[in-house]
């Protein structure tokens, strides 16, 4: 998209009133700057806005709406559908904001939008406290909490989303709101979980939890026991205290041979989680035993090295609540034809606190003892998507008889609006209404979008 001359015109004026700068197309950082971790998605904004804060942001989104304009919000850019850029609009960057407050007394932390999940990390650990977020550490906090927020801390404390207190917001209409329970509580309520469909969230407020060492690390398994260790993992996750968090992984090493791992966090006192976890230490034998103690920082940042940004991806997914016999069957009979062993199958257990919370009681509406099934397909030439995506579809397809009919919405691709009323099941229609009250016109939409619902009657003269 080429802007009109008025337009170029009026960027001079709007670079001239923020306090962060613009990015055009021609500068030396244009191209570093749009690029986002899937190397599938090559989109070209007409201008970029890297923000220094609320006042940059409440300005760009002004600007948008005054010359129509359509605006895409990045924090991380880690999501795999690419919505954090666009073609030929605004690209509203706010990873520059990276302001971050801890208060250890009141456990709190207030943490600027641009902050990976590392970076805030750091910050609360300094203090040996913590909150809820992710498995790799070079996300970003933004789309990650307001998506939900799945990691190692679920059983005990719940999701990321479950653990956000407070939020400060740039609206539609470019009003600075502090929203809490006190005040505008159908928008923190929408933001823990419903995306970026509301507002740009510049500030998080995030609740501390007492974080010290962990007990973490995995288990690799033989490939010729899969069913029994899976069966064995299902039985000791069904039981387990709120204090051990657990990761499948399913792939295929370099020369092509299936590969399992369970990747296991333990939160709580080393004694009990070494008596916890004997049993899955002793099944097998496994081949490969790493677990000890560990900062949860390292943890976090454990995986980074198998998810570098640039790759090609493409990712599906679904709730499962129980591995069962046929689905072990279905995925021991594909796996062998992965095309890529740079990907992975994931079961990720949601369970304990973040399990029980009522399904109303935030947007994030599917509650339940579960395995997040993702399934990470990613490769490094183009050339192979075809078959790799082929490949990912077709196991997809085999699986969904055994997945719910639901969806992590930070789990989903450009997969349509019917995908994203799975992702939030019953909770749709409040959203829905939320939206029509803070963005009528659909002013944040390149996003998981949830449409603005129609007027309730009588709410018009």
């Amino acid at each position: 998209m080429t802007l009109t001359s008025a337009v170029a015109r009026s960027l001079d004026a709007l670079a001239s009133h923020l306090q962060g700068r613009l990015v055009r197309p021609g500068d030396a950082d244009y191209d570093t700057v749009r690029a986002v971790f899937n190397g599938m998605i090559d989109r070209r904004p007409a201008v970029i806005v890297r923000c220094g804060g609320p006042a940059d942001v409440a300005r760009a989104v002004a600007f948008a709406r005054e010359h129509d304009l359509v605006l895409s919000v990045r924090g991380g850019g880690h999501g795999v559908a690419g919505n954090a850029v666009c073609d030929g609009g605004i690209l509203l960057d706010l990873s520059p904001v990276k302001d971050l407050h801890v208060d250890p007394l009141h456990r709190t932390a207030r943490a600027g939008a641009g902050l990976t999940l590392g970076e805030l990390d750091i910050g609360t650990q300094r203090h040996g406290l913590a909150t809820p977020l992710g498995v790799v550490s070079v996300t970003g906090i933004a789309g990650l909490t307001l998506g939900g927020g799945l990691g190692w801390l679920n059983g005990r404390y719940g999701l990321a989303c479950d653990n956000l207190i407070e939020a400060e917001v740039v609206t539609a209409d470019g009003d600075l709101l502090q929203v809490g329970p006190e005040s505008h509580p159908d928008l923190i309520w929408a933001l823990r979980g419903g995306g970026g469909n509301f507002g740009v969230v510049t500030a998080f407020s995030y609740r501390l939890h007492p974080v010290g060492p962990v007990l973490a690390g995995g288990l690799g398994y033989p490939w010729a026991k899969v069913r029994d260790v899976l069966r064995f993992h299902e039985e000791l996750v069904t039981t387990s205290p709120d204090e051990l968090s657990t990761a499948v992984s399913i792939g295929i090493d370099p020369s092509g041979q299936p590969t399992v791992e369970i990747a296991v966090c333990w939160c709580g006192p080393h004694e009990d989680g070494e008596r916890v976890l004997a049993p899955l230490r002793a099944f097998g034998p496994p081949l490969t035993d790493t677990i000890g103690s560990t900062s949860y920082v390292a943890l976090q940042s454990a995986g980074d090295a198998g998810f570098p940004t640039g790759r090609q991806h493409y990712w599906k997914s679904g709730w499962m609540r129980t591995l069962t016999d046929s689905a072990l069957e279905t995925l021991i009979e594909h796996v062998p034809q992965m095309p890529s062993s740079m990907s992975k199958i994931g079961l990720q257990r949601m369970h304990g606190t973040a399990s029980r919370v009522a399904p109303d009681a935030t947007a994030f509406r599917h509650r339940a003892d579960q395995y997040d099934f993702l399934m990470i397909s990613q490769w490094e030439d183009p050339l192979d998507s075809e078959r790799n995506i082929a490949w990912t579809r077709g196991l997809f397809d085999a699986m969904t008889p055994h997945l719910q009919e639901a969806v992590y919405v930070n789990n989903l691709g450009a997969e349509g609006p019917d995908r994203v009323r799975a992702a939030y099941g019953a909770n749709y229609p409040r959203l829905a209404e939320v939206k029509r009250r803070y963005d009528p016109a659909n002013v944040f939409r390149l996003n998981q979008n949830i449409a603005p619902g129609s007027d309730p009657p009588g709410s018009r003269p």
